[in-house]
């Protein structure tokens, strides 16, 4: 395979990883949930804990092929800023429509600017997609090795050694820790509804996440090189396995933890996404065993619009109710839920089976976008 050819493998990893947010995002109840389907209640590291951060080693991967391509091609490197800065601005106002939703004016749906929640999962996918591709254009790739390997050890430094102000020690307990108390300094009342002392996409554990992308960077440097595909792969298993030894060694020191994502998390969680693209690079790339692929490719197309868009209609779902006979508020998604799949399934087989025909209804939308060539860009 050319440097210059579109990887297949990314856009089945992307739409995989997509199907997989929206699979642990959209059960049927949330009260019923296979544990791996769950984010660990703290630390250590389940299914739906890999589902993030795979997506920003992809979001690396991808700003490795599409800006040195955009650069090969003798564009402005302006144009290459100013296009960074309006993607970055883009995704983060979507992830600002789906924290406030629908902004108090349908459905009775209570909304306050002074508690909108400002952190998520789109607005820190900015961030990281904004910081790694400025790196990557305007910095040697010596200096990203060193500035990822310093964020990580001095996230460590800073998370296990800083005493936390009002607490008096460091630690990394829910509420007490370092990047909980930055939270609160910096967000006030714009935090997670969950927690509200806290975030899960806050501000110094963003810092980390751009770890993340950075390696997702460098294993797209190593495709994108003129090595052969058997030696390319070997690599990415050496790698991959390396990264997994290296978090498992580190999460002794900084535990797995996807709520304040550690180091340990990042080299683990990127190990493990290594791995699985070797995996499918070898057999879709390069063996070219592809006919199983088009409904991942179909979702990883437009991975975004699909996220965004089943995140609104979940909403919805959620919003549009009235009163049963009995008394009780019902909701469509509960409606729904309880005639259709509740009816006849044991609750957390109900929950499940809910969320995978959901993934079906989106794929079946998203595969009309993709027969008539409609790939919505962010």
């Amino acid at each position: 395979m050319k440097p210059s050819e579109r990887l297949l493998s990314l856009d089945v990893f992307r739409g995989i990883t997509i199907m997989g947010m929206i699979l642990v995002n959209n059960p049927g109840t949330w009260s019923a949930i296979y544990p791996q389907l769950e984010h660990a209640k703290w630390h250590g590291c389940t299914f739906t804990d890999l589902i993030f951060p795979f997506f920003l080693f992809i979001v690396g991967v991808a700003i490795s092929y599409s800006l040195s391509k955009r650069k090969a091609q003798g564009g402005s490197m302006n144009a290459l800023y100013l296009n960074i800065f309006r993607r970055t601005i883009i995704l983060f106002a979507l992830g600002l429509i789906l924290a406030g939703f629908p902004f108090g004016l349908l459905f009775g749906h209570e909304f306050s600017w002074s508690t909108i929640r400002i952190p998520g999962v789109l607005q820190r996918i900015a961030v990281v997609y904004m910081i790694s591709s400025i790196l990557f254009l305007s910095t040697s790739t010596k200096f990203q090795y060193w500035f990822t390997g310093a964020i990580l050890v001095i996230y460590t430094m800073l998370m296990s050694l800083v005493p936390v102000p009002e607490v008096g020690y460091a630690n990394f307990e829910p509420g007490t820790n370092l990047s909980a108390w930055i939270d609160r300094l910096v967000l006030g009342n714009h935090l997670w509804s969950g927690t509200k002392l806290w975030d899960p996409e806050g501000v110094l554990s963003t810092i980390p996440a751009i770890g993340s992308a950075m390696l997702g960077i460098f294993t797209g440097n190593l495709l994108r090189s003129e090595k052969d595909p058997k030696t390319k792969t070997v690599w990415l298993y050496v790698y991959g396995s390396m990264l997994m030894v290296a978090g498992w060694a580190w999460s002794f020191w900084f535990p797995l933890n996807k709520n304040i994502w550690t180091s340990s998390y990042v080299l683990w969680t990127a190990g493990l996404a290594l791995n699985f693209l070797a995996f499918c690079y070898w057999f879709i790339d390069v063996k070219k065993v592809t006919w199983w692929i088009k409904p991942f490719q179909v979702y990883g197309m437009n991975a975004i619009t699909v996220f965004f868009l089943s995140g609104i209609v979940g909403r919805i779902m959620y919003m549009v109710k009235w009163n049963g006979a009995d008394g009780s508020v019902v909701t469509i998604k509960s409606y729904l839920f309880d005639n259709f799949f509740l009816s006849w399934l044991e609750p957390i087989n109900a929950s499940l089976a809910w969320a995978v025909v959901y993934i079906l209804i989106w794929l079946g939308l998203m595969w009309i976008l993709y027969a008539k060539k409609i790939f919505i860009k962010v």
